[in-house]
């Protein structure tokens, strides 16, 4: 049985997750944790379950998405390779909206389109969705439908790509091409705002409709 606790952590109101099964093995995605009481939000939690963080995973750089990682010594991180640039300048991005810039000495993992990451008894499956960043992806468990989206995707709206190294074709590209096409049944939680499904998102999302219009025929 999988199990997910959501935390809306830092200034710009990230939503970090922690994840685990009955193994007692979990991981965290997208720590967030700005300063040490959000960290030890975390760490409470994790304690009264007596779990064991075996991971980080990243949904991409972003600075409000990394603040706590260095929090979690000696537990390994997982992100795309391509998303390292954009580490390098978090703490320009930070600053510039005054927030303190994160720690982004941290060693990752390179992760890419099809891996498969495994904690306990569990699996999710890595789809690369660049566009909000160039190494964005989604953590996606097709045996408990659920899809961690990141900034990809979210209850009625989509990733900025106006931001540095975003690209908004490669984002509709990557929405449209691998997440709008998995059940309808299956739990989006976001890195940002309330979850929501891919259904929902396929009818309702004002940013995709376009895409789902019938074509036309012509007589």
């Amino acid at each position: 049985m999988l199990n997910i606790r959501t935390f809306t952590f830092n200034p710009f109101g990230e939503r970090s997750s922690l994840v685990w099964d009955d193994t007692l093995e979990a991981v965290l995605i997208d720590p967030g944790c700005y300063d040490s009481s959000e960290v030890g939000t975390v760490m409470d939690l994790v304690r009264e379950k007596g779990l064991t963080i075996k991971a980080i995973w990243l949904t991409h750089g972003h600075f409000d998405h990394i603040f706590g990682v260095t929090s979690f010594p000696g537990v390994p991180v997982y992100m795309h390779p391509a998303d390292k640039d954009i580490l390098a300048i978090d703490g320009t991005l930070a600053t510039a909206v005054g927030l303190k810039g994160p720690e982004t000495y941290f060693t990752t993992v390179d992760i890419a389109e099809g891996d498969i990451l495994k904690f306990g008894n569990t699996e999710f499956k890595v789809i690369a969705t660049p566009g909000h960043t160039p190494g964005g992806v989604c953590f996606y468990d097709e045996t408990d439908g659920v899809l961690f989206s990141g900034d990809t995707l979210f209850a009625g709206s989509i990733g900025r790509s106006d931001l540095p190294m975003g690209d908004y074709d490669s984002l509709i590209v990557g929405l449209m091409d691998k997440v709008m096409g998995l059940p309808g049944d299956v739990k989006v939680i976001p890195g940002h705002g309330p979850s929501t499904d891919i259904a929902t998102e396929r009818t309702h999302n004002p940013f995709l409709q376009p895409f789902n219009e019938p074509d036309q025929e012509y007589f």
